[in-house]
């Protein structure tokens, strides 16, 4: 496996995929073919054997696919067979929300501690966990193993906050703050904006006749015009 050329679109749908053998496990559903797959839950049959590939071969000819074995295997891909611990920078309702997500407690996501500036919140918790200075972002996530921060504060000081996360060693980072940040090139930063997708179905509201922008033709006069132009210099 080239891990260097594994997008990642790749791994998303990676993602994707174990979500959908899980659901087949549950039901009780030993094998099942890309082609089935894929058309259980509206995938692309070539799109699955092409990004299984890059990790091996894990089907079998005239089977398919184990389900319980592709499973397993990309569990161990996606590094989900070991607990990874989350800070969550910012208590506030976004903060709080988040830390309460019932998702966590499904996968091998665990939040272990908050942060935020707030004296009137340092030291209080929310559910189990606590809430921390964030001076002591550095102290706490050596103490606590912490791998993964999520930025839940305010645009204009995200980039701050960012850089004292990595300066305390943290890799991979999650950011909703809605603003470009950057970042060293040894950290992975994922950010959540949920603005500009809904300013992207925003525009398909105001289009409904190009559906998944499908329809979408260029502006002929206007190429044929710019090709004059071109003529004319």
């Amino acid at each position: 496996m080239k891990v260097e050329k594994i997008s990642e679109l790749t791994t998303n749908r990676m993602s994707i995929y174990l979500r959908c053998l899980n659901e087949l496990a549950a039901e009780g559903t030993k094998t099942v073919s890309s082609e089935s797959l894929a058309n259980r839950f509206h995938l692309n049959s070539a799109q699955i054997r092409k990004d299984l590939a890059y990790f091996g071969g894990f089907g079998v000819r005239g089977v398919g696919y184990y389900v319980e074995d592709l499973r397993e295997h990309l569990t161990k891909i996606l590094g989900l067979n070991k607990e990874h611990r989350v800070a969550i920078i910012g208590a506030g309702r976004l903060g709080t929300a988040l830390t309460d997500y019932y998702g966590f407690s499904q996968t091998n996501f665990m939040v272990a501690a908050l942060f935020d500036t707030d004296k009137e919140k340092i030291g209080q918790k929310v559910g189990e966990v606590k809430i921390f200075d964030i001076k002591d972002f550095a102290e706490v996530a050596k103490r606590d193993k912490i791998e993964v921060a999520v930025l839940a504060v305010p645009a204009q000081f995200a980039q701050s906050v960012l850089e004292l996360v990595t300066n305390a060693g943290i890799k991979a980072v999650m950011n909703f703050a809605p603003t470009p940040l950057r970042v060293q090139d040894n950290v992975k930063l994922k950010t959540v904006d949920l603005t500009i997708s809904l300013e992207s179905l925003s525009y398909f509201l105001a289009h409904p006749n190009n559906t998944n922008g499908g329809n979408v033709k260029p502006n002929l006069s206007e190429r044929r015009g710019k090709q004059l132009k071109k003529v004319e210099i």
